[in-house]
């Protein structure tokens, strides 16, 4: 359309444009018809072909011109040509002109005369579908295998599409619609309250998942597992359910006969002291013991069928599940189960598989309530806690003891020996000696104790003579009886073996505590000591020993108390003997480290006479010598002058180690921490070094360790560990540190002049 020369419009460019327009047009939809997929098929009403498109070629194997004019039906398929009747959408089958039939999905429109055409026409549009109908069979095969069917739910219709198996399974009309209330029909009645809800819950979740029997015809009962997935519009509202319907009538089947296997173990159960629940595969609980009613707070009717998850959680159950026959350590994971009561039990759990024809069907959960050992436990932790702190606190007492001990005893050593004093001044002088010295004992004692009561003690093995260890044991002894006019002897029968391996040490120490006491508690006569052979066997030999006295002798009723901790036969506040009360206590229990035992035979009036046994090892004959070796230098002088190093941090027990050694004869340096070891050594060879354990900055130990790191093992100095402490380990720290050594403080001169001896005699 345009305007004139005279203003009016004008038509003539309007209808060549409309003109353009149509063979545009008609260019395209030439264009689409041609070269379209799909197969565009007119025909009357008789079904003559009147139009077919190109794409018959590629689709079927006829040109156009081989199809107008023939009947719809020459091509159709025999059975789908009564599909021909209707309209819509239909699936069918043509016949390829190489005589194969192929499936097309064609959408048929029966054009009238109002479309502008002289007489009624059938359009029809279709499609090869072969490839997708051969996929759906597969899918449908492997559905019908898994004994699954599908379903598509139009909420807004209320209508249900069922597909595939889900006919066969509910004997249902194929291509039937299902409604909502057709479907809860199929429910069993007494299930239908629990579907009902949990549709209620899909709908708010998104998610369905239930369980049902269905009565079948026959009057067999069939078990089903429905799934769906709800789908929502832009307003959240549930508009549509997909989902699957699978056939579970095996699996509960086995469930049941799993069940039936688990009742025969109901005796076994019901009297087991511990929980013990039996799962399914789904982890779904099947039946359950009286303990584990009692445990849980539920009835086994509460918890059959329920997942074991509300005991434990759900990503624990599925664990058992995935690893329990591969990993038996996966039962450590259930330490404690949930409660109705929402208390929590601590348990130990073990996991059994239920093991049906070779095949594992389940598992068996059995746990053990240990919610009160578990508090015994704890109560046992803080105890052996109570007990560190006690050895450290005893640990740091030895320490700040034995550090000023070792002054006063060391500075009264060297003035008895090299000062010229009157008589009055060695009495006070032996007078300050006797009381370190009991001081000492008591220290001891309390020490030994502590590490005896705490099993801490551990008895050194080594070669010794029995007769030696007596005699050396009275010769400390001898001097106080002298002053009381005791007699002293000791009687080793011949059968008892001159050498011996055990703990002499310790040996000496029961010996002392028993001697020493019976001298303390005699004022005639005198103390014996007798030694006999009462068995040999593998190896080992058990010895009798007799200590009698002829002192104030024990009451007989308090024999029973002689050999408790802190025990003394008089009052502490009347008492007229000086002691712990530990002595006996604790030579009861080292008795009892070398397996044996100890008492008071019982007698009318004085004396006392102690008996006891122990088992020591007997040596091979080729090695039974007897111990010990008679070096020259016993008093500590030396023909060559030492260069010792003595490292120690507290100033008085410098001057005290100096003064002893320097009477001696060495030549004495002196450092205050580890790190002055370390210098002093790397510029000048020492003989032997007194190790402080405790210093500053580096301690002796870490020292050591350096000196023998670095230092060739040739040019290696004598280390001698010198500590306050006294208790277990610290001598094997020591020694495992690379020292050669240990003494413990107070040290006295003649500790000293035998380590010398022992090392340069």
């Amino acid at each position: 359309m345009s305007i004139r020369e005279d203003g009016q419009l004008s038509t003539h460019g309007h209808r060549k444009e409309n003109s353009n327009q149509r063979e545009i047009g008609q260019y395209y939809y030439k264009q689409i018809v041609n070269h379209a997929g799909d197969i565009i098929y007119c025909c009357d009403e008789e079904g003559i072909c009147e139009y077919i498109s190109p794409s018959v070629e590629p689709s079927l194997g006829y040109v156009p011109e081989e199809l107008l004019g023939r009947r719809h039906t020459e091509l159709c398929h025999p059975d789908d040509r009564e599909m021909l009747r209707g309209g819509g959408r239909i699936e069918l089958r043509l016949k390829h002109k190489d005589g194969k039939y192929v499936w097309f999905e064609f959408n048929i429109t029966r054009l009238g005369t109002r479309e502008g055409l002289e007489k009624p026409v059938i359009l029809a549009v279709g499609r090869d579908i072969s490839k997708w109908k051969y996929e759906r069979a597969i899918l449908s095969e492997t559905m019908r295998t898994a004994l699954i069917g599908s379903w598509e739910w139009d909420l807004a219709r209320d209508e249900i599409v069922l597909f595939d198996y889900v006919y066969e399974m509910f004997h249902i009309k194929k291509g039937s619609v299902v409604t909502t209330t057709q479907l809860v029909e199929l429910i069993q009645e007494n299930e239908r309250k629990q579907f009902i809800e949990a549709i209620r819950r899909a709908m708010e979740e998104g998610k369905l998942d239930f369980e049902f029997q269905y009565k079948h015809g026959d009057g067999a009962t069939g078990y089903y597992c429905l799934k769906g997935i709800v789908a929502y519009d832009e307003d959240k509202r549930p508009v549509k359910m997909n989902g699957t319907v699978q056939d579970i009538t095996e699996r509960k089947n086995i469930e049941r006969k799993i069940q039936e296997t688990v009742e025969r173990y109901t005796s076994l159960k019901k009297y087991n002291h511990d929980a013990v629940f039996s799962l399914d595969l789904e982890g779904n609980i099947i039946n359950a013991n009286v303990m584990a009613v009692k445990m849980t707070g539920y009835e086994i009717e509460e918890m059959a069928g329920k997942s074991f998850s509300r005991f434990i959680g759900e990503k624990y159950v599925q664990r058992i599940l995935k690893e329990a026959i591969s990993d038996p350590s996966i039962e450590k994971l259930i330490d404690k189960l949930h409660t109705k009561q929402g208390e929590t039990v601590e348990v130990l759990t073990t996991i059994a598989p239920i093991i049906i024809n070779n095949e594992n069907v389940g598992f068996y959960i059995i746990a053990k309530d240990i919610t009160e050992q578990k508090r015994l436990l704890i109560a046992k932790e803080a105890a052996e806690s109570t007990n560190k702190a006690k050895s450290e606190f005893l640990a740091m007492m030895s320490h700040e003891i034995r550090t000023p001990m070792n002054g006063v005893i060391g500075m009264t050593d060297l003035l008895l020996e090299t000062t010229e004093l009157d008589n009055t001044q060695r009495e006070y002088l032996g007078i300050i000696r006797k009381s370190g010295d009991t001081l000492l004992s008591i220290i001891n004692d309390i020490l030994d104790f502590a590490k005896i009561e705490s099993g801490k003690t551990v008895l050194h093995k080594e070669l010794f003579d029995i007769r030696k260890c007596i005699s050396e044991t009275l010769d400390v002894l001898t001097p106080r009886a002298y002053e009381k006019g005791l007699t002293m002897k000791y009687d080793v029968h011949p059968d008892v073996p001159d050498a011996l391996i055990g703990d002499p040490d310790r040996l000496k120490q029961i010996f002392l505590n028993l001697v020493g006491n019976a001298v303390k508690f005699t004022f005639n006569g005198g103390v014996s000591i007798s030694v006999e052979l009462l068995e040999r066997q593998d190896q080992y030999v058990r010895l009798k020993v007799i200590v009698k006295d002829t002192g104030i002798g024990i009451p007989k009723d308090k024999i029973s108390h002689l050999f408790e901790p802190f025990s003394q036969l008089d009052h502490f506040m009347t008492r007229n003997y000086e002691g712990t009360g530990l002595g006996l206590a604790i030579t009861k229990r080292l008795i009892g480290l070398m397996d044996g035992d100890i008492w008071v035979e019982p007698a009318d009036g004085l004396g006392a006479t102690f008996v006891f046994h122990i088992m020591l090892k007997e040596p091979p004959r080729q090695t039974a010598a007897g111990k010990g070796t008679d070096g020259a230098g016993q008093d500590g002088t030396h023909a060559q002058k030492l260069k010792i190093l003595v490292a120690e941090d507290n100033e008085i027990n410098q001057i005290v180690l100096k003064k002893m050694l320097e009477r001696l004869g060495h030549h004495i340096t002196i450092v205050s921490n580890g790190i002055e070891v370390i210098q002093k050594i790397a510029y000048e060879p020492f003989d032997l070094i007194f190790m402080d354990v405790h210093m500053p900055e580096l301690n002796g130990l870490d020292a050591t360790r350096v000196i023998k790191e670095t230092v060739p093992a040739d040019k290696w100095p004598v280390i001698v560990a010198v500590t306050a402490n006294a208790l277990k380990g610290d001598r094997e720290n020591c020694l495992n540190a690379g020292m050669d050594d240990y003494i413990s403080k107070p040290i006295k001169s003649t500790t000293i002049a035998e380590i010398i001896a022992k090392y340069f005699g």
